[in-house]
């Protein structure tokens, strides 16, 4: 997309290196390309957050409040791309979903077919879980589903760290490979039990406000 002031190509900066003004967002950026990053599940937190400052200060729509329309616009659509990556890219959940969005597997929706070829036997103990969870509820037994909810937090944190494995092998495998396929396998597996047991501590959660009063 060339730069609606000077005509050049910006690339996928906020601003035009030829002219400085601030540019349109490139149809397709990421959120790794607001801050000029690889697409890697590894982020460097404390320069993340300082790049987001520092383009949030200069990106701020009230540095552009004389401006032409324009770039009034172009600072709000800018600035509203920039806050999203960086609560996409802070968080190493959000972090490891986006990564397997950007390899077209989207488990945020609810048809997702990755969710539907989980492993039959994680289906089995899932089923399990929830219906302990339910005779927990139905007893108001506060401090079986909380203990319940200790081992679903643990088993949590291990798929994630098998996800992560499982992206960091996708990012170094050649594209279309078989290592490749196996490894989005893998990934999306992993983090399709993050999403059931992230749902499972929502629910003890909203269990214990209701117990707790």
């Amino acid at each position: 997309m060339k730069c609606w002031n000077c005509h050049s190509d910006p690339g996928a900066s906020p601003f035009c290196p030829a002219c400085g003004k601030i540019a349109a967002r490139p149809a397709g950026a990421t959120h790794f390309d607001v801050f000029g990053l690889p697409r890697a599940y590894d982020v460097d937190a404390p320069a993340l957050e300082r790049s987001y400052r520092e383009l949030s200060l200069k990106l701020h729509p009230d540095r552009f409040a004389q401006a032409e329309a324009k770039e009034r616009r172009l600072s709000l659509e800018q600035t509203t791309a920039l806050n999203e990556a960086f609560k996409t890219l802070k968080d190493p959940v959000r972090r490891a979903f986006y990564l397997l969005k950007l390899q077209g597997v989207d488990l945020d929706r609810d048809d997702a077919s990755a969710q539907k070829n989980m492993p039959l036997d994680f289906l089995e103990e899932v089923m399990e879980l929830r219906e302990a969870l339910d005779e927990a509820m139905e007893a108001k037994d506060l401090t079986r589903a909380q203990g319940m909810a200790v081992d679903v937090t643990a088993r949590q944190k291990e798929a994630l760290a098998q996800a992560v494995a499982a992206l960091h092998a996708l990012g170094s495998a050649p594209a279309g490979s078989e290592e490749a396929a196996a490894a989005l396998t893998k990934a999306s597996h992993g983090l399709g039990r993050v999403r059931y047991f992230t749902r499972f501590l929502e629910q003890v959660e909203a269990f214990e406000e209701e117990a707790l009063g």
